[in-house]
Formats: structure tokens, C-alpha cells, sequence
């Protein structure tokens, strides 16, 4: 059930660009709680996701 952080940040990646499974969603919120690592990665692929999509709209 535990993940490893490769493990973590896979499902992260993947949630970039599908939904993810109940069952993947759970193990990943886990992980996430336990590692400030994960934690961190995890926001900043959200924030390159969110400048990507901000810079394709012709916004800084």
C-alpha cells in the first residue's frame, strides 16, 4: 500500500493528464502527508502545469 517517492511522483505526473483512481488517488494522498519532498514536487508541477497553460494564452 506504502509508495515510494518514484512511485509518487509518477502518480503525480500521470495526474497531470488523467484522472486518477480512487485506489491511486488514496496512495498518493498518503504519500503526500508523510513526504515534504513529494509535497514540494508536487506544487511545482502544479505551477509549471498552471505557466504553461497561462503562457499558451499569450499571458505572463
Amino acid at each position: 500500500m506504502r509508495l515510494s517517492c518514484r512511485e509518487a511522483s509518477r502518480l503525480i505526473s500521470a495526474g497531470m493528464d488523467r484522472p486518477l483512481s480512487a485506489a491511486e488517488l488514496v496512495k498518493l494522498r498518503m504519500h503526500l502527508l508523510l513526504c515534504g519532498n513529494c509535497r514540494q514536487f508536487s506544487r511545482q508541477m502544479g505551477e509549471m502545469r498552471a505557466a504553461a497553460r497561462h503562457a499558451g494564452e499569450g499571458r505572463d
